[in-house]
């Protein structure tokens, strides 16, 4: 199916969705409301899968435009010198490829002599075009510091990204430092205090009841890692994939995964403070395993204006919650959740509110901290440097291994900006 059908048959899917639960009146029997909510159900789960769908293919041709580009760069570099050796042997004179001799680089040691003067002068070509190049990492050779992809770095903070909501500097504040010294965030809440009203000829009041009250949190550098991937020195050779990518990917999607964990729901003592933990009560729901749309309207408001009107104000509940909180009317009948279109960037929103889907919250059960409101820019992110990626080989030989190292903290600096709605316990 092309994009364009996709986006056709996603219209469509909204058209029924909105239909089905259109359908459901005071007057409409119980038997028939929930034949309606489930055919609503599963057409709102195919519109998720097909959401999925477009984002995919979006990415895929993304990147496919990238590898045109890289390749069309790489043409252009190789274009003026007109210098490719054909090897002894070789009849067919086919250039190598930048990938096939890094590999073959990386499997003999990183030793350059290693290397037949063709290969030397594609692996010098590809670092001077910049089209994959090398950086290797600080340390002696010999104790397993080798040559890594600077593109691997970046692909996985992408990754990361894509996991979990907790580590995208669109939605937290994010502080990128090159230490993991502590760092102290002065923080004050001011948004009860007003002035007041002054009579003339009247001294003002001096008796400290409206100084400032200041606090302050403090921003460590913890550290977690993937363990090692083990992988041959022939599968490195030969594979017919890029390696570095797949396990790329691979480990952005643990570093990920645990990043967004611990951000969301690190209890603070030797972890992160995360977001849940650190919020403060905006409202109790009178069930244990459902919420109602004024509930939600207090939890909206239980936050002050001062917070509600910054642009990274939003919701945050897991995706089993989103399917209930897509059912729900306000008293005139309109629908508190609005759908978006991922084909033209525009979001789903909550109350006009813009929200975010985090798995590592709790589903609706009792007494859980289920839907987060609040201006999330309070919520301050550390990360060391970007994520390390090693590879050993005299440890692993003749074959490699491949690990991930990330260094972050997080703790919310005001707990009246975000507020968590939680379900009663019995």
């Amino acid at each position: 199916m092309s994009l364009t059908e996709m986006q056709q048959k996603r219209g469509e899917l909204v058209t029924q969705a909105r239909e089905a639960l259109d359908a459901i009146k005071t007057n409409t029997d119980e038997a028939r409301a929930n034949e309606l909510e489930g055919r609503h159900d599963r057409i709102m789960a195919d519109l998720d899968r097909l959401d999925r769908n477009i984002e995919r293919e979006m990415r895929v041709a993304e990147a496919e435009q990238r590898q045109s580009d890289a390749a069309e760069a790489e043409r252009r570099a190789r274009r003026p010198t007109g210098r490719d050796v054909e090897a002894p042997g070789r009849s067919d004179a086919a250039p190598l490829e930048y990938r096939q001799v890094f590999h073959k680089f990386l499997a003999v040691g990183g030793d350059p002599s290693e290397l037949t003067s063709e290969e030397r002068a594609v692996l010098r070509r590809g670092a001077e075009a910049k089209a994959e190049f090398r950086a290797q990492t600080a340390g002696a050779t010999t104790a397993g510091g080798f040559t890594v992809p600077t593109e691997l770095a970046g692909f996985i903070i992408k990754t990361m990204k894509a996991w979990g909501p907790m580590y995208d500097e669109d939605i937290c504040t994010v502080l990128n430092t090159a230490s993991g010294n502590p760092i102290k965030i002065p923080t004050v809440d001011d948004t009860a205090v007003t002035a007041e009203k002054h009579t003339e000829a009247t001294a003002l009041t001096d008796d400290g009841g409206k100084d400032v009250t200041f606090g302050q949190k403090s921003l460590d550098a913890y550290v977690y890692d993937t363990e090692f991937i083990r992988f041959s020195m022939e599968l490195a050779q030969d594979s017919i994939f890029n390696v570095e990518s797949l396990l790329g990917d691979l480990l952005g999607e643990r570093l990920g995964r645990l990043a967004n964990r611990e951000l969301t729901v690190g209890d603070g003592a030797g972890d992160p403070n995360g977001i849940v933990t650190a919020s403060s009560l905006g409202k109790t729901a009178t069930a244990t395993a459902a919420i109602a749309s004024d509930e939600i309207i207090d939890l909206l408001h239980s936050v002050n204006s001062a917070y509600r009107r910054s642009p990274k104000s939003r919701f945050m509940f897991a995706d089993t919650t989103l399917a209930a909180i897509r059912k729900l009317k306000d008293g005139q009948g309109n629908y508190l959740w609005a759908m978006g279109d991922i084909t033209t960037g525009e979001p789903s929103t909550l109350l006009g509110y813009r929200y975010s889907i985090n798995d590592d919250m709790d589903a609706l059960a009792a007494a859980k901290k289920v839907m987060l409101f609040g201006d999330f820019s309070k919520y301050f992110v550390r990360k060391v440097g970007s994520p390390v990626i090693g590879v050993l080989r005299e440890r692993f030989w003749p074959d490699l291994g491949i690990a991930g190292l990330i260094r972050f903290d997080g703790e919310l600096g005001d707990t009246a900006a975000v507020k968590h709605l939680i379900t009663a316990a019995s």
